[in-house]
């Protein structure tokens, strides 16, 4: 599973805890010092199977098909060309694979629903919604 932005973990260590020893958490993120800290909880939590990378989600450094799933919380807004990154997921994803995003209405880079689902159709992913216009996980498959 790949997640993307973890900052320092929120959802990253009990991603990986809950994965067990017969998974693994891949965790990019652009800021090398947010990795160092997650590194450092996971390590302090005793969580052995996550991988971090510093990385650019526009451009992610995974061959095709290298995820059974991935996921971003609160990140998309913040990325400059989402459709972009969001192609990049539906690269790394195996076919049958899923992407989710989750967004919350009182984040300052927010993104409404029907914003993700222009980016969703741009990136060639059909967008489904679970939640209200407020906070949602949006669950993009390939079209």
């Amino acid at each position: 599973m790949l997640e993307i932005g973890p900052g320092i973990g929120h959802h990253a260590l009990p991603t990986a805890r809950a994965l067990g020893a017969s998974g693994r958490l891949d965790a990019l993120d652009l800021q090398p010092e947010m990795l160092v800290d997650l590194r450092s909880r996971a390590a302090r939590q005793g969580i052995a199977n996550l991988v971090t990378r510093e990385g650019n989600a526009e451009e992610l450094p995974y061959p095709d098909a290298s995820f059974g799933a991935a996921y971003l919380i609160t990140v998309l807004g913040e990325i400059p060309h989402p459709d972009v990154a969001l192609r990049e997921l539906a690269r790394v994803v195996k076919p049958g694979g899923r992407i989710v995003v989750g967004e919350l209405f009182l984040d300052p880079d927010y993104v409404a629903p029907a914003r993700m689902r222009e980016l969703a159709a741009a990136a060639g992913l059909r967008f489904t919604q679970v939640g209200t216009r407020l906070s949602y996980f949006a669950r993009l498959d390939r079209a």
